[in-house]
């Protein structure tokens, strides 16, 4: 009789073990479920920043009503530049394709965009603020005034 009882004993604390490591398991699971959404920036679906880059002067002299064509090179050595909201720090910087176009998805927020400034390039159009929102998207065309006169 003696054995029937410690065998019993044996069963019954195998259940309460499992029963408190189930437990467990759930809290567990349950705190990382609240804790998940607070790691990640947003929950929100990105939007979209776009537009296109015109260039010019490209050369000392050019005659009006006369089109130059813009080297590949002249686009890709600038980038447009999304900074937070500050203006403090550089969120990503976008590569301009040689049709002058720039497209970037961000997470929804209010950004600063600029240009890199090559030589002594300059932009009435930015700096300047946007807010992005979920699936939209936002158009900023920018005219890069070179300089070359």
């Amino acid at each position: 009789m003696a054995k029937l009882s410690v065998s019993l004993g044996i069963i019954k604390h195998t259940i309460d073990s499992r029963a408190v490591i189930a437990g467990l398991i759930f809290i567990g699971l349950a705190v990382i479920g609240l804790l998940i959404p607070g790691c990640s920036n947003s929950n929100q679906e990105p939007g979209v920043l776009e537009g296109r880059v015109t260039i010019g002067p490209i050369a000392p002299v050019e005659r009006p009503g006369v089109e130059y064509e813009i080297p590949c090179e002249v686009y890709e050595a600038r980038k447009v530049m999304v900074y937070d909201k500050n203006h403090k720090k550089l969120i990503k910087q976008v590569d301009i394709n040689c049709n002058g176009i720039y497209r970037a998805e961000l997470e929804p927020g209010f950004y600063v965009i600029d240009i890199n400034r090559i030589g002594i390039d300059h932009s009435s159009e930015v700096p300047t603020e946007v807010q992005i929102r979920p699936l939209e998207t936002v158009r900023l065309d920018v005219d890069i005034d070179t300089g070359i006169r």
